[in-house]
């Protein structure tokens, strides 16, 4: 027996976005706080000379140049003043969080509603200041010193300036993201990442059929690329909306003089609960330290700088081991902690009247749920892998860029999947309301038909 609920899913169509005006203006204050963004990824940081930053992002372009520049929406590339992207953002909220599970007083802070959650914000946004000054501040030392970029007037000031520039721009895209998740549509920090891929594909495919029409790679690896690409969307489209189906039952409820009968119903368990997020936080992370070291390089290199970029760039057998261990750590850790909470769960599945068959509700719930939960994160975690670094493993042998590889594909199909899945709760929203204000029309009329003609 299908609800009404799903009635009403499968008729919503994209036309009803005409009616929806709120979702409307949604979508385009979305599209107009992106189009701000990419706009300011190609101005430029004072003082620097481009055309040697870019013959130096072009040698490093299949390494982690090229990785960060996706990252940044190739704002890296010209030395924009997004330059160190929302990076910054993300590596601090990983902190953040890992220290809400470790230390009591942030735990207790975060059972506080929305006053705790303020205060963890406002910590964040702490740590992103440091972060991205930190990070500025090693970019800007890199391009003074180093042998591949040449500066047009080097010294303490184009150094200041340089970083007040990029944190400035770093904070500014932290905010455009906040803006466009309240008050648009889809996750703001996600889409800013997804924009900035999708708007360097173009040229990079240009460029990959390039070195194909100039015998630089043969026809057979463009069409094995090709098809790699096109079958890791599917298997991730095909993997986003795999389920493991808990069955719940409800007993039999008296309201008033009236018995129902007890309902069944099932808990959905995605094999995916964090998204993309696992992905989007070990190569944060990953690219913190590399990012330094690839601007640290030159005459005054240092050698622990010079190690960590010989062993941890994209294709090293460190730098796959380390992702592999982080994409499986925050599978788990943000699925348990955000994602999907067993305690929460079984609460509320207690409060509702609801139980697993054969499962005590309360502890005896929660621990089966979270069973469950580990046993499907084994299949998960292991998808994300597979997804994010065979192609990685490809690529070293193939040279394809780095737009085509798992991490960016999986970013991709995952954000869209997403966004398009808010678009359409919006919709099914106001076709509830419509019928609402329907019911509520003909309450009215009914009223007033049954009234008779008044007295004068």
């Amino acid at each position: 027996m299908v609800s009404a609920a799903e009635q009403m899913a499968a008729n919503t169509s994209w036309a009803a976005l005409g009616k929806a005006t709120d979702l409307r203006n949604r979508i385009l204050f979305t599209i107009m706080l992106l189009i701000v963004y990419r706009l300011g990824t190609f101005i430029p940081v004072p003082g620097i000379d481009a055309s040697a930053l870019r013959e130096f992002m072009e040698s490093a372009g299949q390494g982690i140049g090229g990785m960060v520049s996706m990252f940044t929406g190739g704002a890296l590339g010209r030395m924009g003043i997004f330059a160190l992207g929302i990076m910054p953002y993300i590596s601090a909220s990983i902190i953040i969080q890992l220290l809400t599970s470790m230390v009591p007083a942030l735990e207790q802070l975060k059972k506080e509603g929305e006053q705790g959650r303020k205060k963890i914000n406002q910590y964040t946004r702490y740590g992103t200041v440091a972060l991205a000054t930190v990070q500025s501040y090693g970019l800007a030392v890199g391009l003074v010193n180093g042998d591949m970029v040449a500066v047009d007037q080097a010294g303490w000031f184009f150094i200041a300036s340089c970083m007040i520039t990029l944190v400035g721009g770093t904070m500014f895209l932290m905010w455009l993201g906040e803006q466009i998740t309240q008050r648009g549509i889809g996750n703001g920090i996600s889409l800013i990442i997804f924009v900035g891929i999708i708007a360097e594909v173009p040229a990079a495919m240009a460029q990959f059929l390039a070195s194909g029409r100039s015998g630089a790679i043969s026809i057979p690896v463009i069409l094995f690329v090709i098809a790699m690409v096109v079958g890791t969307i599917m298997f991730v489209v095909f993997m986003e909306r795999a389920l493991r189906k808990i069955h719940i039952q409800y007993p039999r409820r008296q309201v008033g003089m009236k018995m129902y009968d007890g309902g069944s119903s099932h808990l959905p368990v995605k094999v995916n609960p964090a998204g993309v997020i696992p992905a989007i936080f070990a190569s944060s992370l990953l690219l913190l330290p590399t990012t330094i070291s690839t601007f640290s390089t030159g005459s005054a290199a240092n050698p622990v700088m010079s190690w960590i970029l010989a062993n941890f760039g994209p294709g090293q057998p460190l730098y796959l081991l380390f992702f592999i261990a982080m994409i499986v750590f925050f599978a788990y850790f943000y699925t348990f902690n955000v994602a999907f909470k067993p305690e929460d769960v079984a609460k509320n599945l207690k409060n509702q009247n609801g139980f697993v068959p054969g499962i005590r509700p309360g502890k005896k719930t929660e621990e089966y749920i979270e069973y469950v939960v580990n046993r499907v994160l084994v299949l998960g975690s292991a998808y994300l892998a597979a997804v994010c670094l065979l192609p990685e493993i490809l690529r070293g042998q193939f040279a394809f860029p780095v737009y085509f590889g798992g991490t960016s594909v999986l970013i991709v199909v995952s954000v869209t999947m997403d966004t398009i899945q808010q678009v359409q709760s919006h919709l099914l929203a106001h076709q509830y309301e419509g019928l609402i204000e329907k019911s509520q029309l003909r309450g009215r009329n009914k009223k007033r038909a049954k009234r008779g003609p008044s007295r004068r």
